[in-house]
């Protein structure tokens, strides 16, 4: 490669470039168990090229891994997924994606480093992958909201009856997405944004 290629390789993309009127950014952290939309969220919503670390499922993994409800699952994320979506002219959402196996979890103390807040995505064919990571947000004092991604067989279930298996309070919000969506993505989003404005101006009343 010579000179001139190789900086046209490290140059962004125009349609990369960080919009000139974001006066604020927000870290926001997409988690859930095994399988469950992470990749496919960040990515249908991403304005940017998505970072992926996704990586090929090997025998490595077998018994390792609990692939349950996903067998036909071929690749999985070992780091991280990043991506950024505008949700005004003022602020921007950096989004980043964690790895879904137990055993990547020791990942998620460095990227919740910093975040506001979380969304946790969850697969009603396999609530209980959800639990732990749930949990693991209540402890470390991260607000979220939980968004019940549609999967085409999935187990349909009134939004109360979902609330009590996941345990959750009625003040966390739970609403319906499809991660594929853009649209349905980014309304999740807004979610989240509103629910952490509704707990900042509690904050500031009292």
């Amino acid at each position: 490669m010579d000179f001139e290629s190789s900086e046209r390789a490290t140059v962004p993309r125009r349609e990369d470039a960080l919009p000139a009127t974001a006066a604020a950014a927000v870290k926001v952290v997409i988690v859930g168990g095994f399988g469950v939309g992470k990749t496919t969220l960040v990515g249908s919503v991403s304005e940017i090229r998505p970072l992926t670390t996704e990586e090929t499922m090997t025998q490595a993994g077998v018994g390792v891994d609990d692939t349950a409800g996903v067998e036909r699952k071929t690749s999985t994320t070992v780091a991280m997924d990043f991506g950024r979506i505008s949700i005004n002219q003022e602020l921007v959402l950096y989004l980043f994606g964690t790895p879904g196996q137990e055993r990547f979890w020791f990942l998620w103390r460095g990227l919740f480093e910093g975040a506001l807040g979380a969304v946790v995505l969850v697969d009603t064919r396999r609530l209980e992958v959800s639990f732990d990571v749930i949990g693991r947000l209540e402890e470390r004092g991260v607000p979220f909201v939980v968004a019940v991604n549609s999967f085409p067989d999935a187990p349909e279930h009134p939004m109360e009856e979902l609330r009590t298996a996941l345990d959750l309070p009625p003040s966390v919000p739970l609403v319906f997405c499809d991660a594929r969506r853009r649209d349905s993505s980014r309304d999740v989003l807004m979610t989240l944004m509103r629910y952490l404005h509704s707990l900042a101006a509690t904050t500031e009343a009292s």
